[in-house]
């Protein structure tokens, strides 16, 4: 059975790699994760604690769209896309997608991103990141799900999410 296209976003630590591999699995769809799309120089910029600017950020969206324009029948991207005119770039690529956004507060997202040394994108970002995110709007095909629960939690969730959209 064909699936939507879906990126899975949010802020850093949210937990979009993870929950992004469990729903591929879930659906038996091919998975990959946004921050291999990141050329050299963005890892560098994000490992000196700077953020990236929309300029940093455009190549890798473009790559990101072309990986979802090339799975139509499904595929499940992590990504943050935390600006609707990032979802909007995503979508330019792939005009059949669904955003799930992993949410929760600064206080369970600390908590998760102390628990993933070597990353590159620093703990010292996570109010840059909270302060750029933009929430689906209701024109947006997705959903928002917290992440202060399991990961079958989150992915039984949106499964249900899922379900219900196809068969209205």
């Amino acid at each position: 059975m064909a699936h939507t296209p879906l990126v899975v976003m949010g802020v850093s630590g949210s937990g979009k790699s993870t929950v992004g591999a469990a729903v591929a699995q879930r659906l038996r769809v091919p998975f990959a994760d946004a921050d291999d799309f990141h050329p050299p120089a963005n890892i560098a910029k994000m490992t000196a604690g700077h953020a990236l600017d929309d300029h940093d950020r455009h190549p890798w969206l473009e790559a990101i769209g072309t990986w979802l324009a090339e799975h139509p029948d499904g595929g499940v991207m992590s990504c943050s896309a935390l600006k609707r005119k990032y979802r909007d770039q995503l979508r330019h690529h792939a005009h059949e997608i669904a955003f799930l956004l992993l949410d929760g507060t600064p206080e369970v997202i600390r908590k998760r991103q102390a628990s993933r040394p070597g990353h590159f994108m620093p703990a010292s970002l996570l109010a840059s990141q909270f302060a750029t995110l933009e929430h689906l709007a209701p024109d947006e095909n997705g959903v928002t799900i917290d992440v202060d629960q399991s990961v079958d939690a989150v992915v039984e969730e949106y499964l249900r999410w899922d379900r219900s959209v196809r068969e209205s």
